[in-house]
């Protein structure tokens, strides 16, 4: 697939199935996918599908129509936004002559040429090789069978594509062995990073919410940040000075989106796991986008699946604070409005792009992650320069004053307010 291809694409609207988004909104979606990866949109429609047909998908005469598309508008490949088998892919191949690809194969597109890192390089590869291995066609008709054993014994060996199932097995078990060495790799950051005093912020949100442009408002970095579905996707984490918080951690994570192929979100889980080493989620909602409520129920699914909002009850482990971004595209009465629905449900308003609220959030970000601290007194030998200048480094020192004589010398008391992160970590800097 080249791009600046000329694409045709099609949003089916199967009748037996419940969708989050209506089918306008999906199509919307689907060409921002296919522009996402350059390809030149020629012609989309929405198809109607009151019942499945397992040969093609779509109808007969839907077919039809779909080929004079094709033959009218020039295309060279068809986007079905939804998912095909092998068979229906391929027996719309067949009938369209042209390329045809469906949501997965088109978002995997976008992961392979979007993949930075290593790590982001491998979650590709292996997802890819999940969705190819059960649509493998035999391109070798010379190689009928491959000859067993030598000279003229040994019976017919394994057929061409059953080898080439094989080796993807193969791959995709060392790709396995690699990404859980990655994972293990995060695992031993994050329990690093626990040590540290510092807290870790993780952005989430639903694709082209905003979450990287705000990273970089933020933290002064150059993420790619552009008004495209999946403009990053490897994580990003950088140091930032909050009010009252000497030094955090912001992290920058991939965006999601409905209907996420499950290869993808096996792949990813390893990157999308930094969430659950977070002291707070800040949640980047686009509310100039008419879906964004349905756009949150997808955000807060997947983080129901990585176990950090309880399915049933909708409680979080790690508190969460929804950032209602792009306050800048909305009407002013509409802003008015939302500004107290705001107030109510404890939402920072701003506008990434041009940097209004971004002061308040900070505030916001800074009080709750020392909202848990309390206030504690210390009496510490005067000589344990050590402990003394932890707390002086990562907590807020209230009070100094004598504590008279002990073995070791002068004491000294020491009140200071420390949040029960840091608590943990100062008491275990004194075994």
């Amino acid at each position: 697939m080249t791009r600046g291809a000329r694409a045709l694409v099609l949003c089916p609207d199967i009748r037996a199935l419940r969708y989050d988004l209506d089918a306008a909104e999906r199509l919307a979606e689907a060409e921002g996918l296919a522009a996402a990866i350059g390809l030149a949109i020629v012609h989309s429609a929405i198809l109607p599908v009151r019942q499945m047909q397992p040969n093609t998908l779509f109808g007969s005469g839907q077919v039809e129509n779909i080929a004079v598309w094709c033959e009218q508008y020039e295309a060279e490949l068809v986007i079905v936004d939804g998912a095909l088998t092998p068979i229906q892919q391929r027996n719309l191949e067949d009938r369209l002559r042209r390329k045809v690809i469906d949501r997965t194969g088109l978002i995997l597109e976008i992961f392979g040429e979007r993949a930075a890192t290593a790590e982001g390089r491998l979650q590709v590869e292996l997802a890819h090789l999940d969705y190819q291995q059960s649509r493998l066609v035999r391109s070798w008709t010379h190689l009928e069978r491959q000859r067993g054993g030598f000279g003229f014994l040994g019976g017919p060996g394994e057929t061409q594509i059953e080898a080439d199932r094989r080796m993807i097995r193969q791959r995709m078990a060392r790709l396995r062995r690699e990404l859980e060495q990655v994972r293990k790799t995060r695992t031993l950051h994050r329990e690093r990073r626990g040590r540290a005093p510092w807290p870790v912020i993780a952005l989430v949100g639903y694709t082209n919410a905003g979450k990287s442009t705000l990273f970089n408002r933020l933290t002064g970095a150059e993420v790619m940040a552009e008004d495209l579905l999946f403009a990053t996707l490897d994580p990003t984490m950088r140091a930032i000075s909050l009010p009252g918080v000497e030094k955090a951690i912001l992290s920058d994570t991939v965006g999601f989106i409905s209907d996420l192929p499950t290869q993808l979100v096996a792949a990813f889980r390893a990157t999308l796991e930094e969430v659950t080493g977070a002291d707070l989620i800040c949640h980047v909602r686009d509310m100039a986008n008419p879906s964004h409520a349905a756009q949150k129920k997808q955000v807060m699914d997947v983080l129901g699946d990585l176990g950090v909002v309880d399915p049933d009850t909708g409680e979080s482990s790690i508190p969460i604070l929804e950032v209602w971004n792009k306050c800048d595209l909305l009407a002013p009465e509409m802003l008015e409005e939302m500004r107290e629905s705001a107030d109510v449900q404890g939402a920072a308003i701003l506008s990434a792009v041009t940097g209004a609220g971004v002061a308040a959030l900070e505030d916001r970000i800074a009080a709750l992650l020392t909202g848990t601290a309390r206030e504690v007194s210390f009496v510490l030998p005067l000589s344990d320069g050590r402990r003394m200048a932890w707390l002086h480094a990562h907590g807020d020192v209230l009070a100094e004053e004598d504590a008279g004589e002990g073995d070791e010398g002068p004491l000294r008391r020491v009140t200071v307010r420390l949040n029960p992160k840091e608590l943990g970590q100062f008491v275990t800097l004194g075994q």
